[in-house]
């Protein structure tokens, strides 16, 4: 079974990360909810804390098969603050693992060169922060080994993206029909 860790960092947009998790874990894969900062609760851009499973310092990033990374501000500059977890974005692009991200935090990989001659999306405020990319306005792009999303409103489309990658895309249509989700 694939292991999936989605980044919380303090001023994270709730709706992007959590969305991803529930849906994640509806469609039976395995993702844990890691703070940047290794405390117990991380609180996101709008106040609301949700309790973590656990701190960076106890992952063991060789079982980690996808870093996810969820927008909000001050959240996408406090994770691309976090040598630790940068560290393992170089590492997953060099060994071909699976890194996506959405809304600001596409700008992330943009600023380290990873989104060169890849088509990729994010929050129309930061599409010039993703450079090298192809850049389009769908709400989900998988280029290679990238994910990108562009904001609250592609959380689910988002979270579908992973889990057809993850779990298949007929996984992904049984669960966008069974929350009654329509594009």
């Amino acid at each position: 079974m694939s292991n999936l860790a989605i980044f919380f960092a303090a001023g994270y947009e709730e709706i992007e990360a959590l969305t991803v998790v529930d849906l994640c874990r509806r469609a039976g894969l395995n993702i844990d909810m890691v703070a940047t900062d290794n405390e117990p609760c991380v609180t996101g851009s709008h106040g609301i804390c949700v309790q973590m499973d656990k701190g960076i310092k106890d992952v063991n990033f060789e079982d980690v098969d996808c870093i996810i990374l969820p927008g909000g501000m001050p959240g996408t500059k406090n994770l691309e603050a976090n040598v630790s977890l940068m560290e393992q974005v170089d590492a997953f692009v060099s060994q071909g693992k699976i890194i996506a991200a959405i809304c600001a935090a596409p700008s992330i990989f943009g600023h380290r060169g990873i989104l060169k001659g890849k088509q990729a999306c994010c929050y129309p405020a930061f599409e010039s922060h993703l450079e090298g990319a192809e850049v389009n306005r769908n709400s989900v792009n998988i280029c290679g080994n990238v994910i990108t999303s562009r904001g609250m409103g592609t959380a689910i489309d988002f979270a579908l993206a992973i889990i057809s990658v993850f779990a298949g895309q007929g996984k992904a249509d049984e669960l966008a029909e069974g929350i009654v989700y329509r594009k």
